[in-house]
């Protein structure tokens, strides 16, 4: 199994989760992160001062796939939640050793659906 972690503009959620549910994706966990990568935050003017926001608002989503989908969801976010500009977001894959279905104790691959 895989963990996906996509890191992406606030404006593209809908977007991405509509994409992932038609790929059969049937739960996600999604979070409002801040942070910087190569945009080093932007100005901002408030009531005539200007000041530089160093954390951007970006939005976390985490899903655990089997292995054989996980080039399929990173296309799908990849193609999804790209707008050809700086601050797009990130995707980060690792290796989930197991997974639990709390209510059933089910685990493994019969944990994720």
């Amino acid at each position: 199994m895989k963990k996906i972690e996509a890191i992406i503009k606030p404006f593209k959620l809908d977007e991405v989760k509509t994409a992932l549910t038609e790929l059969g994706i049937q739960g996600m966990t999604v979070s409002e992160v801040k942070g910087f990568g190569r945009q080093r935050g932007q100005k901002e003017v408030y009531r005539g001062a200007e000041y530089e926001v160093q954390f951007l608002p970006k939005v976390k989503i985490e899903v655990v796939v089997p292995e054989d989908m996980k080039d399929q969801v990173v296309e799908k976010i990849i193609a999804t939640a790209n707008t050809n500009t700086i601050g797009d977001g990130k995707i980060f894959v690792s290796t989930v050793e197991e997974a639990y279905r709390i209510r059933t104790g089910e685990q493994g691959r019969d944990a994720l659906n």
